[in-house]
């Protein structure tokens, strides 16, 4: 059985102590380190690359929201926020935080916590798999039935509930993370899809149908042969008069539906 590596977060000594003793009672988690300070939360954040962190929130110097904030575009593990205050629940939602426990810590809330932990970590790897099935299907000419099949059937366990949340940009031997949340829009260009958030426009090697796949329908839906959108983006649709409609984008970027795809345009009716 996989451990989780855990850190814990948390200026006061006695709070430190009292949650450490109750996760080493717990068999898959295992505590690799932790720290008094902010400071001390991201370095070692960064050098260890736990899968979760116990964060304390009410901390001197940098509180816990700062400590998210300075992770943000390197190394993000899950993070559950630990506080003696529940109104910053909310805004530790806001941060993306798996889940948050009041002080002291109730061993019922903290097994409900990890319960949520060990479901993301099994969805992560899902992913995981998913994509490496997607990455051979690419170099693959004539990819055989049953590989196709894995991750086309959405109640096969590798592709049940595996959609990307991240997508990995290789270009001249760097890799660019994009947030899925963040993409606006992605339309193709030969052999290559042109992805196109509110900061830049990223190229990535890769075929709508492999797009598709990647990517949650709910959120994501294919308008023309070429284009795919994120549909929470979408500000206003326009009627054209041959049939045709124009969807414009929170950025301001125009883009058109295809006959073919016009279906979609009920989910805004």
């Amino acid at each position: 059985m996989a451990k989780i590596r855990t850190i814990l977060v948390d200026d006061e000594p006695l709070a430190l102590k009292g949650l450490r003793l109750r996760l080493e009672e717990i068999d898959d988690v295992e505590i690799i380190g932790d720290c008094r300070n902010g400071r001390e939360a991201i370095q070692s954040i960064k050098q260890s690359k736990p899968d979760l962190v116990f964060l304390d929130i009410q901390m001197p110097g940098l509180d816990g929201f700062a400590v998210i904030k300075a992770l943000i575009g390197t190394y993000m593990p899950l993070v559950i926020f630990v506080t003696a205050f529940d109104e910053y629940a909310l805004k530790a939602f806001d941060t993306h935080a798996l889940d948050y426990l009041l002080k002291p810590v109730d061993e019922e809330r903290l097994a409900v916590s990890l319960s949520r932990v060990r479901e993301h970590l099994l969805h992560h790897a899902a992913i995981e798999q998913n994509a490496r099935l997607l990455g051979l299907i690419e170099t693959m000419d004539d990819p055989p039935s049953d590989l196709l099949s894995a991750v086309l059937d959405a109640d096969h366990p590798v592709r049940r509930g595996a959609y990307e949340r991240q997508i990995h940009i290789k270009d001249r031997g760097h890799i660019t993370r994009v947030e899925v949340y963040q993409i606006n829009y992605i339309e193709a260009a030969g052999d290559y899809m042109c992805i196109h958030t509110d900061e830049k426009r990223h190229i990535l090697r890769a075929t709508m149908k492999i797009m598709e796949m990647r990517l949650d329908p709910a959120k994501f839906q294919r308008i023309h042969r070429s284009t795919i959108v994120n549909m929470d983006q979408v500000k206003e649709v326009h009627p054209h008069a041959n049939g045709e409609y124009f969807l414009i984008l929170e950025g301001g970027s125009e883009l058109k539906v295809s006959r073919s795809y016009k279906d979609v345009i009920g989910r805004f009716l």
